[in-house]
């Protein structure tokens, strides 16, 4: 009889957004002799965009062909496997092939949660405070899938993307201002109006955003802000970021609709101008297309 063992890989990935690899190899093996689920990857951190760290665990669903996914019931429910952050990824329990013969679609997803979600309407939320690193990491959701794989010996790649919008915000000086001021000058920065909670479709990967709209204190990098966001649209005039330097506070208000995506990354570039308190804002995505949405904030 053949079985399976899982292997899972990182890729070495640019800014532009956050892939992972799962790859299923099938080796032959006799009825008596359990092969495990094991797991390896390139060493990375998920917070840098690369990959995967020590104490991540992923949920794995495996769904026979002809079926579709179900809360319950599929051939592997929400199966878990941890990751030591030396390579090697310990599954609970060990799962294989139905048989030599039947497809399966898989799907995978980070967190790990041991709660039943219905497969349509699973929770997920972002942190209103990401200004620690802990609290960015926490914010995160990955999910990948791919359908109809036969089994074979040879590998099956499932890649997971960033469920969440990304938004990275950049200060530059403007008038009354230089590079050295600023950067030495004590800042809070903040993104306002947002919703944190939506509902997540494990079948398909759609997010709905839901609730009230919150404020959200971003993680500082070296150099700028960034947080995780639900993804969801911000209409015209909304209030979204406000900076606080000096005593004076700078707010950027919408110039038009800006719609936060999964998988991508909104660059706010922030000219302060400590004259007449303006700010000019330049939005790009996450995959780093050139459209400009900026505007004027006062």
């Amino acid at each position: 009889m053949r079985k399976l063992i899982y292997s899972l890989g990182a890729l070495a990935l640019m800014m532009v957004g956050c892939t992972e690899p799962i790859t299923i190899t099938q080796v032959d093996s006799p009825e008596s002799e359990q092969l495990p689920i094991t797991i390896s990857m390139d060493l990375g951190t998920r917070v840098t965009d690369a990959g995967y760290e020590a104490g991540d665990k992923v949920g794995l669903y495996v769904v026979n062909t002809p079926h579709d996914l179900q809360t319950t019931g599929n051939h592997v429910d929400n199966m878990g496997f941890s990751y030591d952050g030396n390579g090697t990824w310990t599954p609970d329990t060990p799962i294989y092939w139905a048989d030599q013969h039947t497809q399966a679609t898989f799907y995978c997803y980070y967190p790990y949660n041991d709660g039943l979600y219905d497969k349509d309407s699973r929770p997920i939320s972002v942190r209103g405070d990401q200004s620690s690193l802990e609290g960015y990491k926490a914010s995160e959701f990955l999910w990948g899938k791919v359908e109809y794989v036969s089994p074979t010996e040879e590998a099956v790649a499932i890649t997971t993307n960033h469920v969440m919008a990304n938004m990275a915000i950049y200060l530059k000086p403007g008038k009354g201002f230089t590079e050295e001021s600023l950067a030495a000058a004590d800042k809070k920065v903040y993104i306002h109006n947002v919703m944190v909670n939506a509902d997540f479709s494990l079948a398909t990967g759609a997010v709905s955003a839901n609730g009230d709209r919150v404020s959200v204190a971003p993680y500082a990098m070296e150099d700028h802000y960034r947080a995780l966001i639900v993804p969801q649209t911000i209409a015209t005039d909304t209030e979204l970021v406000t900076i606080e330097i000096l005593g004076v506070t700078y707010t950027f208000k919408a110039g038009k609709d800006i719609t936060l995506k999964s998988n991508k990354r909104a660059k706010f570039t922030i000219t302060i101008n400590k004259i007449n308190n303006g700010v000019n804002v330049g939005v790009g995505e996450w995959d780093e297309d050139e459209e400009d949405y900026g505007g004027i904030a006062d």
